[in-house]
């Protein structure tokens, strides 16, 4: 086969890597890639959001099967596009997508379907007023989400009022979001733990792959701003057994059986972003695609060939299939430029990836924002690297341990880092085993 990603991040290199794995895979293109998947597939100069030129190249290079790994193009109606000219593509159309593309759309499709989801009202701009009325009724902490793609950055945590109508200002007034903002969901704040559930599905069974937890603010002990995510482990060990089996029931299943009593069937990865609260999961958000770097730690725990479960999405069948998983933990710190996710500078020369490669084969290095200048590897975004180790399910300490031993052999210029990935999930598992003694 001739298998087609899209995208440039560090989610479209851990696919790349995955799918370069499997025996069905002849050749591998990426469109347009960066530096690290260059090292393993043919680059494309397509960017993501060119639907036309993509649908052209699939036509003219007779690929197999296309995956998509940004939200954007999905948005834009891809899949509808390259199914109209019979063509074979891993993803949702652009109806079923706005379960990513529309806070308001997820919100509303949830309270129709009874998915446990945190209380909520939506406001147009012609409703600002409205808006900042319904702001100083309901208590603090408030979340209030730009209803269009941001990036990831389009939510935010408010600790008072004030802040509250800032943020609001922010998107309605000052639109920094641009026309994502000029919708904004504002809803009550959930307590608890956060955790992603993936499900692979062909809009009638599904199977689910690792359970993982992002790190979605800046600074450690999850401070700062939102950004796209700097770091991820998986398993996440609040996920036990139970719990994924009441998300299968309650979240999972009711959500794609959902999307196709209302005529949008969903094929592809849907990715759930839950809130473990004490009366149980509630979603947070829908992704509607593989998630950015969750991505990084649950592949490398897939033991299943991935371009099997991608065909099964495609053409049906995939409720017959499993995903087998290693029984390790995978942990993923993103180094990033300095100044992200406000201004940062790129060209800067990355030292030490070939030290990474050489000292531990347990460690991948997954290129996010990177790109080729001569015989040098230079940033070339926000995000710039994920390194990920794998270690024993058991000792996620040790994994951790890995991960930061091999992000010190790598620098650049203006370099920065988390320093508490997994943390949370180490302090979960002490008091899991806690509760298991006698």
């Amino acid at each position: 086969m001739h298998v087609l990603i899209i995208g440039s991040g560090g989610r479209e290199h851990a696919l790349a890597w995955k799918i370069r794995q499997s025996p069905l895979v002849t050749k591998l293109s990426c469109a347009p890639g960066n530096a690290g998947i260059g090292e393993i597939a043919e680059l494309v100069p397509i960017p993501a959001t060119d639907l036309d030129a993509l649908q052209r190249f699939a036509v003219a290079q007779k690929v197999d099967l296309t995956v998509v790994g940004p939200e954007q193009p999905l948005t834009q109606g891809i899949v509808d596009r390259f199914e109209a000219r019979g063509l074979k593509i891993f993803g949702p159309g652009r109806k079923a997508a706005q379960l990513e593309g529309s806070k308001a759309f997820a919100k509303q499709f949830m309270q129709k379907h009874g998915i446990p989801t945190a209380e909520f009202r939506s406001f147009e701009l012609s409703q600002r007023y409205d808006a900042e009325r319904y702001i100083n009724e309901i208590p603090v902490p408030i979340v209030i989400k730009a209803d269009g793609l941001a990036a990831g950055k389009g939510v935010s945590v408010c600790e008072s009022k004030e802040d509250a109508l800032d943020v609001l200002d922010l998107m309605m007034g000052r639109k920094a979001f641009g026309e994502a903002g000029l919708k904004v969901v504002i809803e009550e704040f959930l307590d608890g733990e956060e955790a992603s559930v993936f499900a692979i599905t062909d809009g009638t069974g599904f199977v689910t792959l690792s359970s993982a937890q992002d790190h979605k603010r800046i600074f450690d002990n999850d401070l700062g701003k939102n950004t796209g995510g700097m770091g991820a482990y998986a398993p996440a060990p609040v996920m036990t057994p139970e719990l994924l089996d009441i998300v299968n029931r309650t979240i999972i299943r009711p959500t794609i059986d959902g999307l196709r009593k209302d005529g949008y069937p969903y094929r592809g990865c849907l990715y759930v972003g839950l809130m473990i609260t004490e009366t149980g999961p509630k979603v947070i958000e829908y992704n509607c695609r593989f998630g950015d770097p969750e991505t990084e730690v649950i592949l490398p725990l897939l033991k299943t060939d991935l371009v099997e479960l991608l065909l099964a999405s495609v053409e049906g069948g995939i409720g017959s299939l499993k995903a087998d998983l290693h029984p390790l933990s995978a942990v993923c710190v993103v180094i990033a430029s300095g100044g992200y996710p406000d201004t940062y500078e790129t060209g800067k020369q990355i030292v030490g990836l070939d030290a990474v490669k050489l000292a531990d084969e347990q460690v991948m290095v997954f290129h996010a924002g990177t790109t080729r200048e001569k015989n040098a590897v230079v940033s070339s975004g926000g995000r710039v690297l994920g390194v990920t180790a794998i270690g024993p399910e058991t000792d996620l300490e040790a994994t951790i341990d890995r991960a930061y031993r091999a992000v010190e052999k790598i620098t650049f210029d203006g370099a920065y880092y988390r320093s508490d990935i997994g943390k949370k999930g180490v302090e979960r598992l002490r008091q899991l085993r806690k509760e298991e003694q006698p």
